[in-house]
């Protein structure tokens, strides 16, 4: 079984405050046993550390504990998936021809990275945008 993890999933997974940390850190420990493989988009990378450095959690992130969480849980254990430039432009056209604007394209990315890497899920607290993103596409997305 190949797992995408976005954003959300792994920040909840490193931050012991939020909400849905314990469920998302006992997906995470699951990669980690090897019991799926575990795939993340080069984007999620940098969005995560974007996020660890910047949102208000207490204790603060720092960058060096950032790259601590990273290299130790997404470097060590996750395939990342990367994109050509010719994605992009491809993504840019899905999205125009679905009519689609705004932040939505960033989840486009992570989409594009699962469907290139043909995984079987997406796991995400936020599927709105995935599901349509997936719509007739043969990802299942998930959330805790």
């Amino acid at each position: 079984m190949k797992i995408l993890f976005d954003s959300s999933i792994l920040i909840a997974a490193f931050v012991e405050s939020h909400p849905k940390h314990k469920s998302a850190f006992s997906f995470l420990m699951k990669a980690r046993n090897k019991e799926f493989q575990l795939f993340v988009s080069s984007h999620t990378i940098l969005e995560i550390y974007s996020v660890l450095t910047s949102a208000p959690f207490n204790p603060k992130i720092t960058p060096v504990i950032a790259k601590q969480l990273i290299e130790n849980n997404i470097k060590n254990i996750a395939k990342t998936i990367y994109l050509t430039g010719e994605d992009y432009f491809k993504i840019v056209e899905k999205m125009s021809n679905s009519n689609f604007s705004g932040g939505i394209i960033y989840d486009a990315i992570v989409v594009e990275c699962a469907l290139n890497a043909k995984v079987d899920e997406i796991l995400t607290l936020n599927t709105k945008d995935f599901l349509r993103l997936t719509n007739e596409k043969s990802i299942k997305v998930s959330t805790l």
